[in-house]
């Protein structure tokens, strides 16, 4: 009770919080929700490029497709794919930051110099040089994406680990016997979820964004499916008369990532208060 009154009385955490809702109630209802659900591989060329109207608030694109209802049915694949994305790199990341955290030697050094390298190494310059090696689809991005967030949750878990480990209650188990992974993910990990939460929702906005620029750059989806960063990429050549093809998907991504950042960082002022932020 006391920490949903903390949450309550952040602002920001709040409104991230409503965006992000939203945004998975429009991702869960989108074939309901969006007016022309068949726009996704449809051609409509006496429509093309029409400016917004009562009709089509968004207006159309240079198939003449309704961009609010590819606005609406997008939510659902970037939602798709940031989940898959987190789900996987915690599923890769969290047992390695708890081995290399636990154990000192040579495995703990090679699983954190490994993290390093991909750390080293800007995010999206590591997926794109991954992307670019394997066909162009939604699959090719999450894979990329995956393979290089991971690192991020083993940092974290495995700073928590170390502090952890020179417990007192860890010393009581190993005295009692307990095994290694009973200690790891019975003991261990449950204080480490906070910020593997913390990290998870941050994580799900800066992935939406990395995909759409995946998107963009024509590695991650391709036509005719509802993607953000592929509409604004088709929309390059008739910018600036049809300014409305780039602006709404733009808009899509700018607020759904900007709702999972400030969710997080609201989150993160709840679990550390040191790093609570200057208002």
């Amino acid at each position: 009770m006391l920490v949903l009154k903390k949450f309550a009385k952040d602002k920001p955490a709040v409104l991230g919080l409503i965006i992000v809702l939203i945004v998975i109630f429009v991702a869960i209802f989108a074939p309901l929700l969006a007016p022309y659900p068949g726009d996704v591989s449809a051609s409509h060329l006496l429509r093309r490029l029409k400016p917004p109207t009562w009709a089509y608030p968004f207006g159309s694109d240079n198939l003449g497709r309704d961009i609010f209802s590819r606005v609406i049915l997008g939510t659902r694949g970037a939602l798709m794919i940031a989940t898959t994305v987190v789900g996987l790199a915690m599923v890769i990341g969290v047992p390695l930051g708890l081995l290399g955290g636990y154990y000192i030697g040579w495995g703990s050094e090679f699983i954190m110099r490994v993290t390093d390298m991909f750390l080293a190494v800007p995010q999206l310059i590591l997926a794109l040089a991954l992307a670019q090696l394997m066909t162009p689809s939604i699959e090719s991005a999450m894979l990329a994406l995956t393979l290089t967030y991971w690192p991020f949750f083993t940092r974290i878990v495995y700073a928590e680990t170390r502090r952890l480990k020179n417990a007192l209650f860890i010393d009581a188990l190993q005295c009692m016997g307990a095994s290694v992974p009973r200690i790891l993910f019975l003991h261990i990990l449950p204080n480490c979820i906070s910020s593997i939460i913390v990290r998870a929702t941050i994580g799900m906005g800066f992935t939406i964004l990395m995909a759409a620029v995946l998107g963009f750059l024509g590695m991650g989806a391709t036509p005719p499916d509802p993607d953000w960063g592929l509409a604004i990429s088709e929309s390059r050549q008739y910018l600036p008369d049809s300014w409305w093809f780039a602006t709404f998907p733009g808009l899509a991504i700018f607020f759904t990532v900007l709702g999972f950042n400030m969710l997080g960082d609201g989150l993160r002022d709840i679990v550390d208060p040191r790093l609570r932020r200057s208002r």
